[in-house]
């Protein structure tokens, strides 16, 4: 475990333009402490000039040659190396920055080497296809296959719950396709994507082909707009990722946006298996993941059952300092954001909600609350809470209760818990979401697979397979012999 008793402090940060460090011209802001809401570092954003000289220096570096696909290959295996070498230093920033307890930090560090190591194998076999001309008359003779290419600039802009390893899925399959990269990390969890970045220049990434802008939103949208940028891939709130996508144009994104998280306990579920597996998907990073679930749906014959069991299980969720031993639920990602969730859960207790497990906020550290009978026209129930808060609705049949999880606008991912291998297969077919988890919660993810949601949770996918196919396309070419 990380020792925070002493706060970890930082130079000034800078902007990382065309392989070189710089103080930004900008606005001074400062990233804090998230437990202790005390300043760690400051940094000032990129000047309009220093945004323009950026998208240059990508723009140079990828018309000045694109390094081989081995290259980039190797250039991602070495700095899985060197982040494994420095993960106690990593984990310790994030720990500071976001507010993560040790066991997410260094979760995160795991992923990320995980994940460049998979973007790395992508850049190896990254191939297009041969196409059979000759099953079309007249076509005798000709060859036809295509080329998968990289677009040109890609850039990633990235939150805060997820400081690494996100980071991660956005720049390391950019740069596996050939791409050069400019990202903006969240402002006010800054200094772990400059780690990263550290480690992949260290590790070889050519001059130019990765930038860090520490930027505010506005600012960002001097990127967006210049048409050199060919791909944006955005996390973070439905509204943001409508407002980029209305500015694109006619470029490609990829949106992974908000969420209400689902997980369903069917009259089969296995309670042994699903409670401990629904806590730590609830609580974790204090509920700031857009798949921690926030309201799960239990059949009516197993409602005081789960009631039971999740009011002793969440009532011994340990919360508070990060750094502490054992604590699962650490501060959110300041106190504004802490005060929002106090005020949902004050206003669906007005409305007639029971609080059976919960506390007072203190600081940015809302305790781990756990609520039935919240009416539906709540925010808890309509809303993204993004908060340590889990919301008991039963259900009496398998229409309702995906009708209920496909009655709100997001779909990014449900969890099942049954033995029924109908009830699994009903449930898979007909959610509006971009992932089914049966006999896990919503939260389940592994880096190689494809995540990403549908209707206004957004679309495209990360996983470095699919992410590497997005970031190129096909190019045709057809000989004729």
């Amino acid at each position: 475990m990380t020792d925070q008793s002493k706060p970890l402090t930082q130079m000034p940060l800078k902007q990382l333009i065309n392989g070189d460090w710089m103080d930004g011209t900008g606005r001074e802001f400062a990233v804090l402490d998230k437990f202790r809401l005390t300043p760690i570092t400051s940094a000032k954003t990129a000047g309009p000039e220093q945004i323009a000289e950026m998208i240059e220096a990508a723009e140079a570096a990828f018309r000045g040659g694109v390094p081989e696909p081995y290259d980039r290959g190797a250039v991602l295996d070495r700095a899985a190396v060197l982040m494994g070498e420095r993960a106690s230093e990593v984990a310790a920033v994030i720990q500071a920055e976001s507010g993560f307890t040790a066991a997410d930090a260094q979760g995160e560090v795991t992923r990320c080497i995980q994940t460049l190591r998979l973007s790395a194998e992508e850049a190896r076999r990254l191939a297009g296809e041969v196409i059979p001309m000759t099953g079309a008359p007249g076509q005798s003779g000709r060859i036809g296959f295509t080329l998968r290419v990289p677009l040109g600039i890609v850039f990633a802009v990235t939150p805060f719950n997820s400081p690494l390893n996100t980071v991660t899925h956005k720049v390391a399959p950019a740069f596996a396709a050939g791409n050069a990269v400019i990202v903006k990390p969240a402002s006010v969890t800054p200094m772990t994507t400059l780690k990263l970045a550290e480690i992949l220049i260290e590790a070889g990434m050519p001059r130019g082909f990765l930038s860090v802008l520490l930027a505010g939103g506005a600012d960002a949208e001097q990127v967006i707009t210049d048409p050199r940028v060919r791909f944006i891939a955005f996390t973070g709130s439905t509204e943001v990722g409508k407002r980029i996508q209305a500015i694109s144009g006619l470029r490609r994104t990829q949106m992974e946006l908000g969420s209400i998280a689902f997980t369903v306990l069917e009259a089969d579920a296995d309670l042994d298996r699903a409670i401990p597996k629904i806590v730590g998907a609830s609580y974790r990073k204090a509920g700031q993941v857009c798949t921690s679930v926030q309201i799960a749906l239990v059949h009516r014959s197993l409602m005081d059952q789960v009631t039971e069991r999740l009011v002793e299980a969440v009532g011994t969720v340990k919360f508070g300092d990060p750094s502490g031993e054992d604590v699962l639920t650490g501060p959110l990602i300041s106190e504004g954001e802490a005060k929002r969730v106090e005020t949902w859960v004050e206003a669906a207790v007005a409305s007639g909600a029971r609080r059976l497990v919960g506390g007072d906020r203190v600081g940015a550290v809302v305790p781990p609350t756990l609520l039935v009978d919240v009416p539906q026209d709540q925010n808890l129930s309509c809303q993204e809470v993004f908060g340590p808060v889990l919301c008991l609705e039963p259900f009496d049949t398998t229409e309702e209760a995906i009708a209920r999880v496909n009655s709100t606008p997001f779909g990014l991912a449900t969890g099942i818990f049954t033995a029924r291998i109908d009830l699994a297969m009903s449930y898979a077919r007909r959610l509006e979401v971009g992932g089914v988890h049966i006999n896990e919660t919503s939260s389940s993810r592994v880096d190689l697979m494809p995540y990403g949601g549908s209707k206004d949770s957004g679309f495209g996918r990360e996983g470095p397979h699919y992410a590497v196919e997005e970031m190129t396309e096909a190019r045709i070419v057809t000989i004729s012999t």
